[in-house]
């Protein structure tokens, strides 16, 4: 009986070392999992970051204060950073579609597309100003 019985001990620890192997690597995969997801959360959350700096570090003079040459509504290019009157920062454009300039949604506060009318457009220098400030504009403007 003391066979079967420290058998039946080396078999159940056995089985232990097997489930607790298994567990292992299921827990190293998690972990895996997880700090890959961090690394992937900082690293948007950097963008982020360095997109509300740019956004702080990018108020332009008002319209009223711009000086230099001025181009047409035919000029607006892609990724032409937009400013109202105010001289703060709006969004970049997408593309001009028609009579309007569609923004990019990764600049919208509530992460859509915003059209406005090219009739808004005052200046265009390499970048582009409106004839209204931000607020206006953005009470304004069309959810695409």
């Amino acid at each position: 009986m003391a066979n079967s019985f420290q058998d039946k001990v080396e078999n159940a620890g056995d089985k232990i070392a097997e489930r607790a192997t298994t567990v292992g690597h299921q827990v190293g995969e998690k972990i895996e999992e997880a700090a890959d997801l961090t690394k992937e959360k900082a690293h948007q959350a950097g963008h982020r970051i360095g997109a509300a700096a740019q956004k702080v570090g990018n108020k332009v003079v008002s319209l009223a204060e711009s000086k230099g040459a001025v181009g047409s509504p035919a000029d607006i290019r892609e990724h032409m950073d937009v400013y109202g009157s105010c001289g703060n920062f709006l969004g970049k454009v997408d593309h001009v579609e028609g009579d309007h300039i569609k923004l990019t949604k990764s600049d919208s506060p509530d992460a859509h597309h915003h059209a406005i009318p090219l009739s808004w457009v005052a200046k265009v220098h390499d970048h582009i100003h409106l004839d209204r400030n931000c607020s206006e504009a953005a009470r304004d403007w069309q959810t695409v």
